[in-house]
């Protein structure tokens, strides 16, 4: 008899309650096959005969030849919690990482909330052990180091995950890959904080002038590679105010905002023709989410100043979220993965501009420079 043949004959037993008999039926199909569909079958079977070591023998064997399939890593996880097995918790983890998109079909919805449920139970149980063990550290620890201890304990919970630096366009090689840099890189924030009041008051000026200039925060032609940006392109849910736009001065909205200008004189932004230094109002709509996105150059940072911000409207940006608050700033690499959303009825309004990488000596700075002018400036190729 064919394989089907045989198949169809184990299928025909296990209806009829004779799991024995379907799995002799499903070890013959077995032979000298390599299908990770029957070892699963087969495995499922054993397991309901009470035959867990046997059992997982077979779903290994489906590994094996599908290392990633989330079915056999389920059941793998459920064999080694009968077996009493100090690896189930992991393999538990294990498979939850591997879940695929979306929805589990409806067999596997129990199954898998049941495991979030477990897994849960076993990373709080593993962090207080965690906390525990790095007590006596952690209390001679300043803030930053703390800070830093926590990320790592939390990494290995996989609570959270590090991120990289991914610009599209232009990658500096050995720059620290910090998601919110320390307010100590950038004394002249403070100056920017004390200054709230009077953006605030020159916003609502450029706002009212008849002749201001405001435009979509992204616009770019719909051929583009850039799918990031898809929702929001040419979309007046989030719009900018330009002050000073890839180098040059916005002269409809600058105009009105002499103070803010003033300041920004002051400030250490990038200068590179066609690129930088940029400064803006960003006005995010209600109800309206900045997806996950990278941007262009780890050489320069974002620095976000909230001018106008409704509770509840937050910024991720890796794997650390903060809500806004109105005149605190913060430094941030946004060519680390991050999003934003405002999730009340009113508009948010966020002073953003770009400073150097703090890293970076001057005569890199030069060279950055000269190099990303050429790229982007009017003798670009």
């Amino acid at each position: 008899m064919d394989r089907s043949g045989i198949i169809e004959r184990a299928d025909k037993a296990a209806a009829a309650g004779d799991l024995k008999e379907a799995e002799r039926c499903l070890s013959e199909a077995l032979e000298g096959a390599s299908d990770p569909t029957l070892y699963l079958k087969l495995a499922g079977l054993q397991r309901a005969l009470g035959e867990p070591e046997t059992a997982l023998r077979n779903v290994e064997h489906a590994l094996a030849i599908s290392p990633r399939d989330f079915t056999a890593l389920l059941l793998r996880a459920s064999l080694l919690e009968k077996l009493s097995s100090p690896e189930a918790m992991q393999a538990w983890r294990n498979a939850l990482a591997s879940r695929p998109l979306g929805e589990p079909p409806p067999h596997l919805q129990k199954i898998v909330a049941d495991a979030e449920r477990k897994v849960e139970r076993w990373t709080d149980m593993r962090e207080a052990q965690l906390i525990t063990a790095m007590k006596s550290a952690e209390a001679r620890a300043g803030p930053a180091e703390r800070s830093r201890i926590e990320r790592f304990r939390n990494n290995v919970l996989r609570r959270t995950r590090h991120y990289h630096s991914e610009p599209t366009d232009f990658h500096y090689p050995g720059l620290r890959e910090v998601e919110f840099h320390p307010r100590d890189s950038f004394p002249w924030l403070a100056d920017l904080e004390a200054a709230t009041e009077t953006l605030t008051a020159e916003l609502k000026t450029v706002m009212a002038a008849e002749r201001a200039e405001l435009v979509p925060y992204v616009q770019y032609d719909a051929h583009m590679p850039l799918d990031q940006w898809k929702p929001l392109n040419h979309s007046l849910d989030w719009t900018a105010i330009h002050l000073l736009n890839r180098g040059a001065r916005v002269e409809a909205n600058a105009r009105h905002c002499p103070q803010t200008m003033a300041l920004l004189d002051r400030l250490p932004q990038p200068h590179m023709p066609g690129a930088s230094p940029n400064a803006m109002f960003s006005l995010l709509k209600p109800r309206t989410q900045i997806p996950s996105h990278v941007g262009v150059n780890n050489a320069r940072l974002v620095c976000h100043l909230p001018l106008i911000v409704p509770a509840g409207c937050w910024f991720r940006v890796g794997a650390e979220t903060r809500e806004w608050m109105a005149g605190e700033a913060f430094v941030f690499d946004d060519t680390i993965e991050h999003e934003a959303m405002n999730p009340t009825n009113e508009l948010r309004v966020v002073f953003i501009l770009d400073v150097w990488h703090p890293d970076l000596s001057e005569v890199e700075r030069e060279g950055i420079a000269s190099l990303i002018s050429v790229e982007r400036g009017d003798g670009g190729l």
